[in-house]
């Protein structure tokens, strides 16, 4: 798409945006409920899309991790949205009434949507969702990294909803930057925190507001008294669902001194109970491109050459050889191996950088204020984990830390809690785009306050004297 179309999208959605302000309960219904038709007649169209562009991931793993959180919303959304969209009362102070008050719910006007490619339908489509939940127009960027999807995307959304609704706009990254820098009304971007600076820079040029989900390095924290075995399988799971490619992955353990072979152990018997094998199994994603793949092959390769040992959790020549009988061709060569990264160092990029694949760097500690200063020593990660069995530990851990999210004895179930917000802080990002919090994020809360005939304002009114002090005298002692 030309820069000239792109605009002419733009234009015409915030020229439609500006000539109907409001957009009933009913249309806002019968638009999200069109979304709900997409997904269910075309999903099986949007997997297989998934799957070519990542040559091995199966399709019901983007069932569930795509389409099946992307319903939940538009049913959660659906449910509620009647209530969400109503005035909201407020109580009105004594020294104003008998007025009244209320915050009237209105729609910004056009959003955009900057998408990543990781989970390539659920992370376009979820905030696009809330946000014409909330009366909007919406403009997507997908990923250029997944062009089958975006493809796809671009296809079933203009056969759903006309373009002043809802507009795919595909493109490289040029394309992402001219749509980064467009008058939006609110823009949604998921990806890195480098990129997410870039982007909200050039949303800043036009005061536009965002929401960045951006990751970062997740701890996982294991208390002296958890349930290791459970913990290492929930780990595992977190970690290696879509091949560590999910911005709320464990990034790296912090377990009491001593357990290290224990865990490892542990871990090792979760990953091949969830994946007996990992080159040729459908079941497990290969890493997106040769490019993501070396750079992760590089961050082992430098941890080792600085002292890191590393424990693979499958013999390398047996995932060479069940990848040399694969009819997947190099997607098998990109499912990598897990590995656990044991001595690592702050100085190594694997402790610097969010990994975004199967690597957990093992971290031992003596002492949880240790880790909390650790943790509050660098960038304030997306999500944070902790395992234990005891509370008053726990809530140490909660209050004396700051994150995104959090999930107690488990890892990313935060994320799909309908009624929690999901968002980031600091470094991870701002703004959250789940349920009620992110409704209330693509409206404008329109302050509403309805003066009563009887009203004493006049009391205050110039010129002052002995009248006006008397009136302030009583409203103090209302104070």
């Amino acid at each position: 798409m030309t820069q000239m179309d792109l605009r002419q999208v733009f234009e015409l959605q915030h020229q439609a945006s500006r000539a109907q302000v409001e957009t009933p309960l009913v249309v806002r219904r019968e638009r999200l409920l069109r979304m709900q038709k997409l997904l269910d007649e075309h999903g099986g169209v949007l997997a297989a899309a998934v799957q070519a562009d990542f040559g091995m991931r199966s399709p019901r793993l983007t069932e569930m991790l795509d389409l099946f959180v992307t319903r939940k919303l538009l049913k959660h959304v659906l449910a509620h949205l009647a209530r969400w969209s109503r005035r909201q009362k407020v109580a009105t102070p004594l020294m104003l009434m008998p007025g009244k008050a209320w915050i009237e719910r209105q729609p910004l006007g056009v959003v955009g949507v900057i998408s990543p490619w990781n989970y390539p339908v659920q992370l376009a489509l979820g905030p696009a969702i809330t946000a014409m939940a909330a009366g909007n127009r919406v403009m997507l960027k997908p990923s250029e990294l997944t062009p089958h999807t975006s493809a796809q995307l671009a296809a079933l959304i203009s056969q759903f909803f006309a373009p002043e609704e809802f507009a795919v706009i595909e493109g490289d990254v040029s394309v992402a930057t001219q749509f980064a820098g467009l008058s939006f009304d609110h823009l949604v971007f998921t990806g890195s925190t480098s990129v997410g600076r870039r982007v909200a820079q050039a949303a800043a040029a036009h005061l536009t507001p965002t929401t960045l989900e951006l990751g970062g390095k997740s701890p996982c924290i294991l208390g002296e008294d958890c349930d290791l075995e459970d913990a290492a399988l929930k780990i595992a799971h977190g970690k290696l669902i879509n091949a560590g490619q999910t911005c709320i992955a464990p990034d790296y353990v912090l377990l009491p001194r001593g357990q290290e072979m224990a865990f490892a152990q542990a871990f090792r018997q979760a990953a091949q109970k969830l994946f007996p094998s990992f080159a040729g199994n459908a079941d497990y994603a290969s890493i997106l491109t040769k490019r993501h793949f070396a750079r992760l092959r590089q961050m082992l390769h430098q941890a080792q050459g600085m002292g890191a040992r590393v424990e693979w959790m499958e013999d390398g020549s047996k995932s060479a050889a069940a990848g040399s009988q694969s009819a997947w061709g190099d997607a098998v060569e990109r499912q990598m191996v897990p590995a656990l990264v044991f001595d690592a160092t702050a100085q190594m990029q694997l402790m610097q950088e969010e990994i975004f694949g199967p690597i957990l760097p093992v971290i031992s500690y003596e002492r949880l204020d240790d880790v909390i200063h650790a943790i509050n020593a660098g960038p304030r990660p997306l999500a944070l984990y902790w395992f234990g069995r005891d509370e008053k530990v726990r809530d140490a851990v909660l209050s004396k830390t700051v994150s995104g999210g959090v999930s107690i004895n488990d890892t990313l179930m935060h994320f799909a809690h309908d009624n929690l917000p999901f968002g980031g802080v600091g470094d991870s990002g701002w703004g959250a785009y789940h349920s009620e919090q992110g409704f209330v994020r693509f409206s404008h809360q329109k302050a509403v306050f309805v003066q009563s005939r009887w009203s004493a304002a006049s009391l205050l009114y110039p010129p002052y004297g002995p009248k006006f002090d008397n009136v302030m005298a009583l409203l103090k002692r209302w104070l």
